[in-house]
C-alpha cells in the first residue's frame, strides 16, 4: 500500500506544479538524467526496506518533500510532465529500476526473506543519512 502512495505522490509531485518548456539546448532522455534516476533508486530501495523490515517505516512528509523537489529539479531542467509520466508508466524502466534496486540490495548483504537483513540495511541507511536513509524511520 505504502508503495503506491509513493508512487501516487511521486506521480503528483512530478506532474503538478508550473509547466517547464523545454530549453534551446536539447535534453537528454529523462531516464538518462542521473538525480532523477538516482532519487527514484532511492525511493525503490527504501519502499523495499520498509516493506520487509516490520520496524522500519516511512517519513511520508519526507517522501512528499523529495517528490515534490524531483519534479521541480525535472521540469526546471526542461522536462514535460508527459515525459515525466512516461517514464514512471514505463515497463522496462520500472524492470530495469527493480534490477538496480535488487542490485544494491543484494549487494549491501540483503538477503530475500530474511527480515533482519532488510532492517540492517535500512538502520545503515538512516545512520548514514542517505536519501534512502532520510525516507525511513526506526521504530
Amino acid at each position: 500500500m505504502w508503495g503506491r502512495r509513493i508512487r501516487s505522490g511521486i506521480m503528483a509531485a512530478l506532474a503538478a506544479g508550473s509547466m517547464a518548456q523545454a530549453t534551446a539546448q536539447a535534453l537528454p532522455p529523462i531516464n538518462q538524467d542521473e538525480h532523477i534516476m538516482n532519487s527514484l533508486l532511492a525511493a525503490a530501495i527504501g519502499d523495499e526496506i520498509r516493506k520487509n523490515c516490520p520496524t522500519i517505516s516511512p517519513r511520508l512528509f519526507k517522501v512528499w518533500s523529495e517528490a515534490k523537489a524531483l519534479e521541480r529539479y525535472a521540469l526546471d531542467k526542461g522536462y514535460t510532465e508527459e515525459e515525466i509520466e512516461a517514464l514512471l508508466d514505463s515497463k522496462p524502466e520500472r524492470k530495469a529500476m527493480r534490477a538496480r534496486r535488487d542490485a544494491y540490495l543484494a549487494a549491501n548483504g540483503v538477503v530475500a526473506g530474511d527480515a533482519g537483513s532488510y532492517c540492517a540495511l535500512g538502520e545503515r541507511e538512516i545512520a548514514a543519512g542517505s536519501l534512502t536513509g532520510s525516507l525511513l524511520q526506526a521504530q
